[in-house]
């Protein structure tokens, strides 16, 4: 089953022009696997693309529906969205989610000898497995938190006696963002990696506590050259403050006024260069974009996670400053040609996104609330929202269909001005029992 856009890509009838690539691709055709806003993120920067002439996305959200024609199969069945591919010609596939990648979505479509952006099933075990992201940054000589990777109970409480307060305790496997305790209660580090080692096949790492800010660098892979974007931070805890619960991130801004210079580079030497070439070192060559979650440490820096994919809420706010057209730098890390691409090209503008959640998010969020004032959000100039957690409901209505349910979007000249652009369109959006924090970026606006 399929349905067609119904409006144009900004929402408004208006489409905002990019500077054109030197090396401006033909019409390309292009799926994008996947369902929340880090999607609707990629599938927006395609559709300002001039050339990219079809956008279909698997399953997609009603944000996406408004620029891709959507399918509805199954994200995690690899031979289902390697078909669809085939039946749709298209040029390249972008795999959005981790689940997906660590489910081998990316080989599935890559045997069917169609350019996937996204790294293989083996090499997404960056993300899929935090004790093999700790074995192979031992390898590359990447600096990261000292680790103690347990399988019992016993094993984890010796770890977390031994590395001492603050507590950090990750779930070894895929957890949405919501796997990590860092916390000075003993118990409550000791009970989550309980839950967590109850689970089948359950571990659990237990790291030494990094101080300083954190901060996130895409890397874009070929799996031999690497291109980085722009910086960003985001907000993982639920309140105000830095305050409450971890979860999959509640805001994000670019760029970071207080980051060190030559920030970058350091990272390309010391972090994604050295990743990349273990990776391939080991035969599963690194293809997509790797997340590099940093700690800037009064040791320097060091990383935090890795993950296999773009970030969500931090792609939001990165690729409305991408300047460069995106299809063809993602083609161009699928296809093994990043080494020949120009420097990209960034907005001097800033970028804030807000997340609107649902109602007993991350613990348990409510769903099925009608979303109103979308509209009027889009509206705001120079705000943009994207669709995380919605659905349609029988009478045509939005509805929030998950925890994290928009990230409201907005640039301006500065971060003060996309600050108070984003919550302007916040402010417009009607969502029974919602929540946001008001604080992002706050803090960095005022540097």
């Amino acid at each position: 089953m399929t349905r067609r856009p119904r409006v144009t890509p900004d929402g408004d009838g208006r489409r905002r022009g990019r500077p054109a690539h030197p090396g401006t691709l033909a019409a390309v055709k292009i799926l994008v696997v996947g369902t929340g806003a880090r999607e609707h993120a990629i599938t927006r920067a395609l559709s300002l693309d001039p050339a990219v002439t079809e956008l279909h996305a698997a399953p997609g959200n009603p944000g996406i529906g408004a620029l891709a024609t959507l399918h509805a199969v199954d994200q995690l069945d690899g031979r289902a969205v390697a078909d669809l591919a085939r039946e749709l010609t298209a040029d390249l596939v972008v795999v959005g989610p981790e689940a997906p990648l660590v489910a081998g979505v990316a080989d599935a479509v890559r045997a069917a000898g169609i350019p996937v952006f996204g790294p293989s099933g083996e090499a997404a075990r960056l993300e899929g497995s935090k004790a093999f992201a700790k074995e192979v940054m031992a390898a590359a000589g990447v600096p990261t938190a000292e680790p103690r990777v347990a399988t019992t109970v016993e094993q984890a409480v010796a770890a977390i006696d031994e590395l001492g307060a603050p507590h950090v305790v990750k779930e070894d496997g895929l957890a949405a963002g919501k796997g990590v305790v860092v916390t000075d209660d003993r118990q409550a580090a000791i009970e989550h990696a309980r839950a967590c080692l109850a689970k089948e096949g359950g571990a659990v790492v237990v790291e030494e506590y990094l101080d300083g800010p954190e901060v996130s660098l895409f890397v874009l892979s070929d799996g031999t050259d690497v291109v980085p974007l722009v910086p960003a931070q985001d907000f993982k805890r639920a309140l105000d403050d830095d305050q409450g619960p971890n979860t999959g991130g509640m805001g994000a801004y670019t760029p970071l006024p207080w980051a060190p210079a030559g920030l970058v580079e350091e990272v390309l030497e010391t972090v994604a260069r050295p990743t990349v070439a273990e990776m391939a070192r080991r035969g599963t060559p690194f293809v997509g974009v790797l997340y590099c979650g940093l700690a800037l440490t009064s040791k320097g820096v060091r990383v935090v996670e890795f993950n296999a994919r773009f970030g969500d809420p931090e792609t939001q706010v990165v690729l409305a400053r991408l300047r460069t057209p995106l299809a063809g730098v993602l083609l161009a890390a699928a296809t093994g040609a990043l080494g020949a691409l120009p420097p990209l090209e960034w907005s001097d503008e800033a970028a804030v996104t807000v997340v609107v959640a649902s109602q007993g998010y991350p613990a348990q969020p409510r769903t099925g609330d009608v979303i109103e004032g979308l509209g009027d959000a889009d509206a705001v100039p120079h705000v943009h929202v994207l669709h995380a957690g919605t659905a349609v409901d029988d009478e045509g209505r939005v509805v929030s269909a998950g925890g994290r349910v928009l990230s409201v979007t907005a640039t301006g000249a500065d971060l003060a001005q996309a600050r108070e652009a984003a919550y302007a369109g916040v402010a417009r959006i009607t969502l029974d029992g919602s929540q946001h924090r008001s604080d992002i970026a706050l803090k960095a606006a005022s540097v």
